[in-house]
C-alpha cells in the first residue's frame, strides 16, 4: 500500500470512529510533517504493553487523535504486525504533574478491528471506561487541596489549568452550582467550572457568594496553584478568601 493510502486509511477510520463513540468526539490527523505534534503524542501516549511496545519498535510516522470536550484523547496509529486493523490508545493530559499519575494504573491501549462501527464498540466497552477511570483518578491526585465543603460553607478552588473547582456537599449547594455553569465529576464528586473568560468566572463566583450567602452559606476561595484572581468589577458577596500554593 502507498504512503498517500495508508495516510487516507487512517484517518478516515479516525473520523468514523469518532462519530461511532459515546459522547462527542472530533478528530485531528497529523501527517508526517507534523513532527512536533507526533514526538508529543508519542511521548503523552499513556501505554506501558501494546501500544508502547508499537511505538518502541516502529517511530510514529502518522496518527490520528480523538478529542472530546472534557479534554481526553485518544490516539489511533497503525498496526505493524501484517493484521488489518489499528491501534488505539489514552493519551495523558497535559496540565497535569507528574506526581498526578502516581499509584493510577495505566489504561493501556488495545487493537482494533479493521471496520471502526466494531472499533468503536471495542473501545467503548473496554478502553474508554478505564480511560475514564484513570483520568479522574490522576485528576483528584493533582487537586489534594480541594477540601471538601462544610454544611455551611462551600470551598472554591482555583486550578492550574484555569479552572474552578468544588467538593461540596449538600443538594442546596449543588443545585446553586450547577444554576451558575458548574458540572459535576459523578466519578469523583467535584463541581467544576471549565476555563474560559476569567470575567465571566468572576461573575460566577460574585453570582454564588450573593445566592449561597441569602441561605446563609459561606463561600472561600483558595488557589491550587499560581494564578492572577479574576478582575471584578465588585467583590465577591461573602468569601473568605484564603491562599495556598501547591508545590509540583
Amino acid at each position: 500500500m502507498h504512503d498517500s493510502e495508508d495516510f487516507e486509511r487512517l484517518a478516515s477510520y479516525a473520523d468514523v470512529l469518532a462519530g461511532e463513540l459515546p459522547g462527542t468526539w472530533s478528530s485531528t490527523y497529523h501527517r508526517p510533517e507534523d513532527k512536533d505534534d507526533l514526538a508529543e503524542l508519542a511521548d503523552r501516549v499513556w501505554d506501558l504493553d501494546l501500544v508502547a511496545q508499537a511505538l518502541a519498535e516502529h517511530p510514529l510516522r502518522h496518527a490520528a487523535v480523538l478529542t472530546r470536550p472534557d479534554g481526553a484523547q485518544l490516539a489511533v496509529l497503525n498496526q505493524h504486525d501484517g493484521r488489518d486493523g489499528f491501534l488505539i490508545a489514552a493519551v495523558a493530559p497535559r496540565d497535569l504533574p507528574d506526581e498526578a499519575y502516581g499509584g493510577v494504573h495505566e489504561p493501556n491501549g488495545i487493537a482494533l478491528a479493521d471496520d471502526p462501527f466494531l472499533g468503536a464498540e471495542q473501545v467503548a466497552s473496554d478502553l474508554l471506561t478505564r480511560y475514564d477511570s484513570a483520568l479522574a483518578q490522576a485528576r483528584q491526585n493533582a487537586a489534594p487541596d480541594i477540601r471538601p465543603s462544610q454544611p455551611d460553607q462551600v470551598v472554591l478552588t482555583w486550578q492550574h489549568d484555569g479552572t474552578l473547582a468544588a467538593a461540596t456537599v449538600g443538594d442546596t449547594a449543588a443545585t446553586v452550582l450547577a444554576a451558575n455553569g458548574f458540572a459535576k465529576d459523578e466519578q469523583t464528586g467535584v463541581y467544576t467550572l471549565a476555563a474560559g473568560d476569567t470575567r465571566e468566572q468572576a461573575r460566577a463566583v460574585y453570582d454564588i457568594g450573593l445566592q449561597l450567602g441569602a441561605l446563609g452559606i459561606t463561600v472561600a476561595l483558595q488557589h491550587a496553584s499560581v494564578r492572577s484572581t479574576p478582575a471584578t468589577t465588585s467583590p465577591p458577596a461573602s468569601p473568605a478568601v484564603s491562599r495556598t500554593a501547591r508545590t509540583r
